[in-house]
């Protein structure tokens, strides 16, 4: 197939089909209509003269010649990406987006007086703030910086790891320490804590999970039950009270990551100066 008879609207099209596994599902993470990924697909088989995929239950199937295609938006997509990074690189005064994800415990116990901080030192930056808790994919831009408890950061990004966050019990003040448990629902990825739960036997004691830190801890101040919560956040929270040491286990470290293209960019250098030294003194006191 000759690769520059397709345009890169084609190739985008034929990419999102394919990872998507359906055109609803392409036109998603196209932000078009549904109506206009069936008109580009069925426009490109008609000019190629080739069948894309295949249409069945399992849904929209490469074909061969669908396959090679994608493969080839794959690679024009890393390369768009990559010059996307660089020149975003080559900023000369601190002004522009700036795309920040994290947890949205970190975003209420330790960030939201941080970011203001930064907003106030370099107003014409436009600061997003992506609350998820899942790690966005910084090589596809989804993000430009990442701040994270983790204890292993991913390989292909560069960062600083900040300090340790300590964690311990918690339960409601004035209940004692006989309480039912409170966990995370296996959604929050906290497989830390769940081994941990395991491990202390106390895994089957618990009947009330929740997909976010921040919902154990309004659980906890409900007076249900007790709960593992970062100190940073639990610390300052009405209504709870530490019930047992800092839990050496499950310290984790924060690291503030980006990608190493954008590691140089005026406004992530700025960031990450601020932000980290801010940071580093909030874990500190």
């Amino acid at each position: 197939m000759n690769e520059q008879m397709a345009q890169w609207d084609d190739l985008r099209t034929v990419l999102a089909i394919a990872r998507a596994g359906s055109l609803s599902g392409a036109a998603r993470l196209l932000k078009v209509s549904h109506a206009t990924v069936f008109r580009r697909l069925g426009a490109m088989e008609k000019r190629l003269g080739v069948r894309l995929f295949e249409r069945g239950a399992r849904g929209y199937v490469p074909t061969p010649a669908g396959e090679d295609m994608t493969a080839t938006a794959e690679r024009m997509e890393v390369e768009w990406l990559g010059v996307q990074r660089r020149l975003a690189g080559q900023d000369f005064k601190p002004s522009g987006t700036l795309r920040v994800t994290t947890t949205d415990a970190l975003m209420a116990g330790l960030l939201a007086p941080i970011f203001k901080l930064f907003q106030e030192s370099y107003p014409d930056i436009t600061l997003e703030v992506v609350i998820s808790n899942q790690l966005f994919n910084l090589t596809k831009r989804e993000a430009d910086i990442a701040i994270r408890p983790t204890p292993t950061p991913p390989e292909n990004l560069v960062g600083r790891c900040i300090g340790t966050i300590e964690q311990a019990v918690y339960g409601p003040s004035g209940q004692g320490s006989q309480l039912p448990w409170i966990g995370p629902d296996e959604r929050l990825g906290y497989r830390l804590l769940e081994t941990w739960m395991a491990s202390e036997g106390v895994a089957e004691e618990c009947s009330y999970r929740v997909d976010s830190v921040m919902g154990m801890l309004a659980a906890v101040q409900a007076g249900s039950g007790q709960a593992v919560l970062p100190c940073y956040l639990a610390d300052a929270a009405p209504g709870v009270v530490q019930i047992s040491p800092a839990l050496s286990p499950l310290a984790t470290q924060l690291w503030v990551l980006t990608h190493p293209d954008l590691r140089q960019t005026l406004r992530v250098r700025l960031f990450l100066e601020l932000v980290g030294n801010s940071l580093k003194e909030r874990l500190v006191s």
